[in-house]
């Protein structure tokens, strides 16, 4: 009884993290209602089959991705680093609009922030970005890593994994040209900490672009926050994942 209890914890934290509405979870949430079932009528838990494609995305060792004309192998370590560790919709989302728009960041200086697995950092830079992809410390050698075992040869762009927490010093970051994230609007307790940050590293004319998903008021609170710096706006909505991408450029001060 005790693993269905953990399984469906796990199942519990992924929907609340992750916001998901999607079949898989149903899926599992009605897989965890059976085994319940079946403990409570003494059927063995041993019965019930075992396959990596039974795992919420989060939980799979592995990922991989076709995306800026290369295969991506991502390593996931949940367990370890839990949300910095794992791709999440969001991320995927923003790569996808990327592969549509690779003017966005093609020879243009982008960075991610709270960059994660750095996917988004990774297709970045395969089309054609000079990418500096970044984290806080403690995720910094899973980052090295996955950024590492995708590099190739024939990258148009360029990538570097490098730290940033935003409630430090922020001097020694420079402004770039373009700003991703994806999913890094969820805990209101950042907001100031990512708004500051947000601020240093753009100039006015910097694009900044954010994959979220917008799962609670709090969410809505930072787009008003970041309305005092920038003049934001929807640029896409991927309905099947519930995944909105907002553009920000800061407001032009006045002369």
């Amino acid at each position: 009884m005790l693993h269905v209890i953990f399984y469906c914890l796990s199942l519990t934290l992924y929907n609340i993290v992750a916001g998901e509405g999607s079949s898989y979870c149903k899926k599992f949430t009605n897989d965890c209602h059976a085994m319940e079932h079946q403990t409570e009528s003494g059927t063995a838990l041993a019965v019930v089959p075992y396959t990596e494609d039974s795992l919420l995305p989060h939980h799979r060792p592995t990922r991989d991705f076709h995306l800026g004309g290369h295969d991506i192998h991502i390593q996931q370590d949940w367990g370890s680093l839990g949300v910095a560790a794992v791709v999440w919709d969001a991320a995927i989302v923003l790569c996808e609009y990327l592969e549509l728009h690779p003017e966005v960041v093609g020879q243009k200086q982008v960075v991610e922030l709270g960059a994660g697995t750095g996917l988004v950092g990774i297709v970045a830079s395969y089309l054609g970005g000079h990418v500096t992809v970044t984290e806080r410390r403690e995720a910094m050698p899973n980052l090295r890593k996955t950024v590492n075992s995708n590099t190739v040869d024939s990258c148009p762009g360029s990538i570097t994994a490098k730290e940033l927490d935003w409630t430090t010093d922020l001097s020694p970051h420079p402004q770039y040209d373009v700003i991703l994230g994806a999913d890094i609007v969820y805990i209101e307790d950042t907001f100031q900490a990512l708004l500051r940050t947000l601020v240093h590293t753009a100039r006015e004319d910097t694009v900044v672009l954010l994959s979220c998903r917008i799962r609670y008021d709090r969410d809505l609170h930072f787009l008003t926050l970041l309305e005092s710096h920038f003049v934001v706006e929807q640029i896409h909505y991927d309905k099947s994942r519930d995944i909105k991408i907002f553009s920000a450029k800061k407001i032009k001060t006045k002369t």
